[in-house]
């Protein structure tokens, strides 16, 4: 890889680009992984202008691809018109070029360790405060309470991506903005769950809203506003969850209120 890191050199994409690369470089060294069919170098043009001075490299970041026989063709050169600078496709890249298959590992998420200690913290503290109030809240709400937490955790798709080591977010690697959404449908980031979890949690919310409006004793205007706002979360928010879910699903036909 051939980047310009410096930011006096003002390449934006140069930072997210050689994240992904060592990423690659990392995944190879990976344990049962490493052979010596294969070698990554970063050059950066501060450091080592000769060189792209002899490979008249006069765009970065470029990628290259050198045999160990000196035959370089234009398949050597990675295609950042046909390909994204991520891991995983420049994995294929090498594949192709090397035939030594390279499995992208991830960088440990340490968000799955924060919302544990925030989810034991929240327990403890649900705990301590019904030790010392035991009228407050009875241990059928509490039930279900968590088993509502727990059902809206898993059906958000947060298991799925700390098995998979899936990304918090993704940078663009030609205008270094973060996406928090994955465009394919068979990939979601560790932001995206949560935003899932949120869009569930209001639907629940307008639902047992809706509930309460239906059996409470209060007058019929309180009865009323809330079930009007029940209802306008609930339409809101599972418009926004079919909206999200066309977003990665292009031909899925049906959508509510918006697209």
């Amino acid at each position: 890889m051939l980047t310009a890191l410096h930011e006096f050199n003002s390449c934006v994409i140069c930072k997210g680009a050689a994240e992904e690369f060592q990423i690659l470089a990392n995944s190879y060294q990976g344990p049962g992984a490493f052979t010596t069919k294969v070698f990554f170098a970063m050059v950066d043009y501060d450091e080592s202008p000769e060189v792209f001075e002899a490979l008249q490299v006069t765009s970065v970041p470029s990628f290259f691809h050198f045999s160990a026989q000196w035959k370089f063709t234009t398949d050597d050169i990675y295609n950042l018109r046909g390909r994204d600078i991520v891991a995983d496709q420049m994995a294929e890249w090498v594949a192709e070029r090397t035939h030594v298959s390279v499995r992208i590992r991830q960088p440990t998420n340490y968000h799955g360790l924060l919302k544990l200690g925030i989810l034991l913290a929240l327990t403890g503290g649900l705990g301590y405060f019904l030790k010392w109030n035991r009228k407050s809240i009875s241990c059928r709400i509490l039930c279900e309470v968590l088993t509502l937490c727990f059902v809206i955790v898993m059906t958000s798709g947060q298991m799925w991506t700390y098995i998979r080591g899936e990304p918090y977010v993704q940078r663009d690697p030609r205008t270094g903005h973060k996406h928090y959404i994955s465009k394919f449908s068979q990939a979601q980031f560790a932001a995206e769950t949560f935003i899932i979890s949120l869009f569930n949690m209001c639907v629940t919310l307008g639902v047992v809203l809706l509930d309460k409006a239906a059996t409470s004793t209060v007058n019929i205007i309180k009865r009323r506003m809330m079930c009007l706002a029940s209802m306008c979360l609930v339409a809101i928010f599972f418009s926004w969850l079919l909206s999200l879910f066309r977003f990665k699903v292009t031909d899925y036909p049906y959508r509510f209120l918006w697209d």
